[in-house]
This record gives structure tokens, C-alpha cells and sequence, in this order.
């Protein structure tokens, strides 16, 4: 029996079905079609998690992030984050974790599940490594979440004080072709934002000739904190 799965079944709320539904776009045509919702909100399945992760085998996070239910992928993925965090002495069992996540990113299909994961896996494991993974991803990732992934990962970089590779990465936005998907919009302008918070000034630089032709969402997430007057003036 998988116990994780299980769990997950049990905490079913159809109530919070629909509105789950609703705010990760699941309707024909949206980024999330197709999804299935089982009602459980993210505290109940990190509960559920810290219960469960330490029991939890490699076989049976195959089957949840298989799981034609958002919640259970979702699970199998903060369970990841917690063995591949809980094995720092252990390289081995980490290697296993950033393998396991890399093959199965066609699963990792919403931004939620990106977030939650990426930079706490693949960010963490890259720290004192070779980084071009990042950049394939960002670059020729097949998917919107997987290039969501090369450019969300690097939240783990800008919390240790490292900001290069994050507006690197943001450039090879800048260069696809438009219209770029508001998501990866989003999460460009949300890490550079992020970044600007260690180096503002690094951030204007950054800015300065490129923010004329950046797409508008990426701008407005990279200048949200910026002062008001100075903010307008960018969106001018």
C-alpha cells in the first residue's frame, strides 16, 4: 500500500474542488487543462508530508507523481524537497533526488508545483556545481514549467548572495520570441525583483536597456518594489 497516496485520498474535500479548479485555469485552452483537484489546500498536504516523507520509498513517489491529481503530484514533490534536504552528508541520495525530479518534469505541469520544488532540489544541489542545466532548461525547456524551472531555480542562488546567474537567465528570456506566456513573464520579473532586493542598483543597471522593449508583465513584477514616482516612471 502506498501510504502517501492514501493519505492524500483521505484528506479529499470536494468543496474546495471547484475553486482550486478555477484558480489553477484548468478550462479548455488554459495552462492548466485537463488537471484534477481533490479539494486539499497546500497545509494539509505539507501535514501530510511531514508525517509520511520519511517512510516513503522511491517506488511510491513514481506512483504519486503519476497521480492524475494535482495534489498527489504536489505531495510527492515536498516529500522530495524533504529527503533531498535530510541527506546533505549523503551526495548519493541527493543525486537520486535531482535525477528523479529531472525525469519526471513532465509531471511538474503548473507553476505551483515548480515553485514549491525547483530551487529547494535543483537550485540547492547546483549551489557548487556546473549550472548550464539552468540555462537548457530556460533556453529549450519543452515545456512553459520546465523553462519556469531553469529561471525559478535560481531563488536558491539569490539567498546565498549569488545574483549573475538569475539576470543571465532572465536574458535568455528577453531574446525568445514574442508573445512570451504572462507565467514566464511572472517569474522573470518576480526573481529579478528578488534579486534587486540584495543589489538595487545592480537591478537599475539591469534595467536601463532593456526595460523600453521588456515585455509588460516582466516589468511591472521587476519594478513592484521600487519607489512610486520612479516606478511610474519606468511604466511611462
Amino acid at each position: 500500500m502506498n501510504k502517501l497516496y492514501e493519505a492524500m485520498l483521505l484528506k479529499r474535500d470536494d468543496s474546495q474542488v471547484s475553486g482550486l479548479s478555477r484558480f489553477f485555469k484548468i478550462g479548455k485552452g488554459q495552462y492548466g487543462e485537463g488537471d484534477k483537484f481533490l479539494g486539499i489546500k497546500v497545509p494539509v498536504t505539507r501535514n501530510v508530508v511531514k508525517e509520511l516523507w520519511k517512510e516513503t520509498t522511491f517506488d511510491e513517489l513514481e506512483q504519486c507523481i503519476a497521480s492524475e491529481y494535482h495534489e498527489v503530484r504536489l505531495a510527492a514533490l515536498l516529500t522530495l524537497v524533504q529527503i533531498f534536504k535530510h541527506a546533505r552528508s549523503q551526495q548519493q541520495l541527493q543525486q537520486q533526488c535531482v535525477d528523479f525530479y529531472l525525469s519526471h518534469t513532465q509531471y511538474i505541469n503548473n507553476w505551483d508545483l515548480v515553485d514549491l520544488s525547483c530551487y529547494e532540489i535543483l537550485g540547492a544541489w547546483l549551489h557548487d556545481k556546473d549550472r548550464t542545466t539552468l540555462y537548457d532548461l530556460a533556453k529549450n525547456g519543452k515545456t512553459i514549467w520546465e523553462q519556469r524551472i531553469g529561471m525559478v531555480s535560481t531563488m536558491a542562488f539569490i539567498r546565498n548572495g549569488e545574483l549573475d546567474d538569475t539576470y543571465k537567465i532572465a536574458d535568455i528570456f528577453l531574446e525568445k520570441p514574442l508573445p512570451l506566456h504572462d507565467l514566464l513573464q511572472k517569474a522573470v520579473g518576480w526573481l529579478v525583483r528578488d534579486a534587486g532586493k540584495r543589489d538595487m542598483n545592480r537591478l537599475r543597471e539591469w534595467l536601463k536597456p532593456r526595460y523600453k522593449t521588456m515585455p509588460r508583465t516582466m516589468l511591472r513584477y521587476a519594478i513592484e518594489k521600487f519607489p512610486e514616482e520612479e516606478r511610474k516612471n519606468y511604466l511611462k
